[in-house]
């Protein structure tokens, strides 16, 4: 079981940005300290939902500030970067930290982002499997060349080239290139990310259920693809959800009830899409009463079921939870502390 964060630097009401990312940078460093596994960094525009728009700049001041821990993006969103400028950054990084960066991308949303960046409507409704094919291109291939609708160039040089680790780094990192994981919301997303044999990350919407056919769904379509028994059987799909942890059984969904439906109200209220069309939001009460039902809440027992429980139902064995629910930087340090110390111990 690999336990990790994730971090979205939420800004909760009453709190300045800069206070949202000193504690996300803490949290971070918090859970290399407790033996947690890896940390997820989300990336958000325009809005206190996040308050992170760059999750490879936070990613690159991560990995310099930690030695053992992995650092991924969970995600970037493509239809907002140039694949092969993302491609290059994530070359960096993973270089740089000897293997420990991961490369979380997905679709985004219907968001104004797309205007501010550029890509438009259609580079998210119908762009993302160029952007990921040329990215995936730019991670394995000396030289690449432009060759979709949307991106189009001349054959250039791959430098620095992302296999290159430094002798046995690439053994001690067990790739040759940065894992790349795609944010899967559709079957479309699940049957795109099996085509490529590329690992899922599955939101903490979903409960064990639902991930357990997305992961059912992923597993038969990479078997069509081609891909051999071991890839399929071994993908290291993550699923994201949120945890607190506490003594009283019903002392850490208080906590959560208290504090995330102020950030979840005035965060999502804050998006604008970038076609004026419809959107329902989700009752933020409503949301965090299931967040808390459906994800390690409570205390270190009942938490560490749920993960067994998730894992037992999916087959998913990595987990990035959401540790900032209280929105207060010592609350979230000792969340978690005992993450590290309380729960871990009992999944091993």
């Amino acid at each position: 079981m690999r336990i990790g964060t994730f971090v979205l630097a939420a800004q909760f009401p009453g709190q300045g940005p800069g206070e949202a990312l000193h504690r996300a940078v803490r949290s971070a460093e918090a859970a290399e300290k407790s033996g947690l596994d890896s940390v997820w960094l989300a990336e958000h525009h325009f809005v206190p939902y996040g308050v992170c728009p760059s999750a490879t700049t936070l990613a690159a001041l991560l990995l310099g500030r930690t030695r053992r821990i992995r650092v991924g993006t969970a995600v970037s969103v493509l239809p907002n970067h140039h694949p092969v400028a993302l491609g290059e950054q994530a070359a960096l990084l993973h270089l740089t930290s000897g293997g420990r960066f991961s490369l979380g991308v997905g679709r985004g949303g219907p968001w104004v982002d797309l205007e501010v960046f550029g890509g438009g409507l259609d580079a998210y409704e119908n762009g993302f499997p160029e952007a990921l094919e040329l990215l995936l291109d730019w991670l394995r291939e000396p030289r690449v060349a432009g060759r979709g609708e949307r991106f189009g160039f001349r054959e250039v040089a791959v430098v620095p080239r992302a296999d290159e680790l430094l002798d046995g780094a690439a053994e001690a990192a067990g790739t040759s290139g940065p894992e790349v994981i795609v944010a899967c919301t559709s079957p479309k997303s699940v049957r795109l990310a099996a085509g490529r044999a590329l690992p899922m990350l599955l939101g903490m919407h979903c409960g064990d259920e639902e991930k357990a056919e997305m992961v059912a769904l992923w597993r038969t379509a990479a078997r069509e693809a081609g891909h051999p028994p071991e890839v399929v059987e071994g993908a290291a799909h993550v699923s994201a959800g949120v945890a607190q942890i506490a003594d009283g059984p019903g002392d850490a969904t208080e906590t959560l009830v208290k504090t995330m439906p102020g950030w979840l109200r005035q965060g999502l209220d804050a998006h604008v899409t970038v076609d004026a069309r419809h959107r329902v939001m989700r009752d933020p009460v409503a949301y965090t009463e299931l967040l808390c039902a459906l994800h390690p809440v409570g205390p270190p027992k009942l938490a560490a079921d749920r993960l067994a429980a998730t894992a037992e139902r999916t087959g998913i064995t990595r987990f990035a939870l959401l540790v900032e629910g209280s929105g207060d930087l010592a609350a979230t340090e000792e969340n978690v502390r005992r993450l590290g110390a309380d729960v871990l111990p009992l999944l091993t």
